[in-house]
């Protein structure tokens, strides 16, 4: 049984936007899994430490047959071939996935919060989301649209399409 995912990603290092597209060919081979469907990307001030470049963000639309523990697994183990090293709590970056939403699942352990823990707060994780699918709810039916009007404002600027990417 295939379960609909939603994935944030995000960048701000060795070429943001490039990174974010790479992970995007990478997730479009995980097994199990096919690619519904990609966002705009999007770039913002950080969050957290603000002596850092601005990032690249962006989500897809995954449907897969992974659970959401095999498909973190995938998430951590492309950020590691992309150079991810955890330096500093909100800090810079290669490569940050994130499962912001599976299915109607509501997960919380040591390894995995679903729907992601700050989702309501990261305006560059709830726009890409309507971007996707305007009419997206979190599992206990709240509207993505109506999160999106009352988040922080985190001066979020669409990019342009990447064009001929290697």
């Amino acid at each position: 049984m295939s379960t609909i995912a939603y994935v944030g990603l995000g960048s701000n290092l060795k070429a943001p936007a490039r990174q974010l597209g790479q992970a995007v060919m990478a997730l479009s081979r995980l097994p199990q899994t096919s690619l519904q469907a990609q966002s705009p990307f999007y770039a913002s001030r950080p969050v957290g430490p603000q002596d850092q470049p601005d990032f690249v963000n962006g989500a897809v639309k995954l449907s897969t047959s992974l659970s959401p523990h095999q498909l973190l697994d995938h998430l951590q183990a492309i950020e590691l071939a992309q150079g991810r090293e955890r330096l500093r709590h909100w800090g810079p970056r290669t490569l940050d996935l994130d499962v912001l939403l599976f299915g109607t699942e509501v997960i919380s352990d040591e390894r995995l919060t679903v729907p992601h823990a700050e989702l309501e707060n990261r305006d560059f994780a709830l726009q890409p989301l309507l971007d996707l699918n305007p009419e997206l709810q979190l599992p206990d039916g709240r509207r993505i649209v109506e999160l999106r009007t009352q988040c922080p404002d985190n001066q979020l600027r669409k990019l342009a399409p990447m064009v001929g990417s290697d």
